[in-house]
């Protein structure tokens, strides 16, 4: 499968490369951006990815490239501790890759029958599969409800429960079944679209990760650095929200998940040259249909100091180390 960078000419023109600067693309991937970054400037860009299958597509492009890029594998919420300084541009595109989609033995997607793992990292952590077979229903329900948005989370909860008592839930292929027993099929979407996304976003810690990784590009970003963001749900574009409008001095409000949030600084590290998204071309859209979703927003660094972090901007739900510990 051809792969397409989301939203490709939006995210060069807003990150503004120019020659002898330095880009960090954190989320890798299939290089994509990085290979779109190289050409657009003679510049130097730094790939981070956690997931150690990059590699052969990084040795690709640093033979291509020269030591104008090179990859460090470390997850981007760590941007800050790999020696990385006073880069000029930082780029995210959140969730999971069309290239870890089409690994059946991933356990991603319920369109492949796979393992029921969907762990960015394999063999760190407590997979999907730990989740579905330890929580109690209270647990699963409010994962649902919150990393899914799943209107029947209770339901769906209490059906897996009683599935699994039966007989260990061990394939996404097991998964979906007892999904598409329990919400059955209305319209075009799969009933379990929203639970394999609540999975994944819980036993990857998506959204801890992307504000750890806000932080972190926060650190990095020497004055006039630009940062990109590129989201594909609306969990996520919140987070980055309420992150750029704190950072530039404004109140962010509440949601249902995560209470009213001021700014705590005296100055605003950020500038939103753009206080709206940015999103997709239509003619993407007809043309890639994950993008259809896709968000961009855009935040340049000021001289001002940095933040502490301060997970309140984040829903609370249970956390992944309560789940390791049962393990």
């Amino acid at each position: 499968m051809k792969h397409y960078p989301v939203m490709l000419p939006e995210v060069l023109t807003s990150l503004s490369m120019v020659d002898g600067e330095t880009c960090v693309d954190g989320t890798f991937g299939n290089g994509g951006y990085c290979a779109a970054i190289l050409d657009s400037a003679a510049c130097s860009v730094v790939g981070l990815d956690r997931d150690p299958n990059v590699l052969p597509r990084a040795q690709e492009l640093a033979a291509e490239w020269g030591d104008r890029f090179r990859l460090i594998q470390t997850p981007f919420s760590k941007m800050d501790e790999v020696g990385l300084a006073s880069v000029d541009a930082v780029v995210l595109d959140i969730g999971v890759s069309s290239m870890q989609l089409d690994q059946a033995e991933r356990g991603f997607s319920f369109m492949r029958e796979g393992p029921l793992d969907m762990r960015m990292e394999q063999g760190g952590g407590p997979s999907a599969r730990d989740a579905v077979m330890h929580l109690s229903v209270a647990e699963l329900t409010r994962v649902f409800q919150v990393y899914g948005e799943e209107k029947r989370a209770r339901h769906v909860a209490n059906c897996i429960v009683s599935a699994r008592e039966a007989e260990d839930i061990v394939t996404t292929a097991d998964l979906a079944a007892i999904l598409e027993k329990a919400l059955g099929r209305r319209g075009k979407t799969h009933p379990a679209t929203r639970v394999f996304q609540a999975l994944r976003i819980f036993v990857n810690d998506e959204l801890g990760e992307l504000y750890q990784g806000l932080c972190a590009a926060e650190r990095i970003l020497a004055p006039g650095g630009r940062l990109v963001v590129v989201t594909f749900h609306s969990l996520e574009d919140r987070i980055v929200k309420s992150f750029f409008r704190r950072r530039a001095g404004e109140v962010s409000g509440g949601s249902r998940y995560a209470p009213e949030v001021v700014n705590l600084g005296p100055a605003a590290s950020f500038t939103l040259p753009k206080r709206s998204v940015t999103k997709p071309s239509d003619l993407e859209v007809r043309e890639n249909a994950r993008s259809r979703s896709a968000k961009l927003r855009l935040a340049v660094r000021t001289e001002a100091g940095v933040f502490e972090a301060d997970d309140r901007l984040l829903p609370n739900v249970l956390s992944l180390s309560e789940l390791e510990a049962r393990l």
